[in-house]
């Protein structure tokens, strides 16, 4: 009995330590900005495919609040490249580039 709570304790706090490593890892994609919200720090951007010869980008835009960056040199229709890292549900752009 004493073995298997141990076990068990193990298992629970590698899970968690797990899920908290994942959740920090960095996010690297490219996609174009659909919406800056510039109020809030916030911009919108849609995906694109990679690899994959006549694809569709056809997914939703994902919202990302911009860390260290101004909004002012970025528009609607800009295609990136970007870097962002997700924390807790909120996914922070740490990296953007115009392509």
């Amino acid at each position: 009995m004493r073995m298997a709570k141990t076990t068990l304790a193990g298992c629970a706090i590698l899970a968690v330590v797990g899920s908290a490593a994942l959740a920090q890892q960095a996010i690297t994609a490219k996609g174009m900005i659909t919406k800056i919200d510039r109020t809030t720090g916030t911009i919108a951007i849609q995906r694109t495919q990679e690899g994959t010869v006549g694809a569709n980008s056809g997914g939703a835009a994902e919202e990302f609040k911009v860390q260290g960056a101004s909004l002012d040199a970025w528009h609607a229709g800009d295609k990136v490249s970007f870097t962002a890292t997700e924390a807790g549900g909120s996914k922070t752009i740490t990296k953007i580039e115009k392509q």
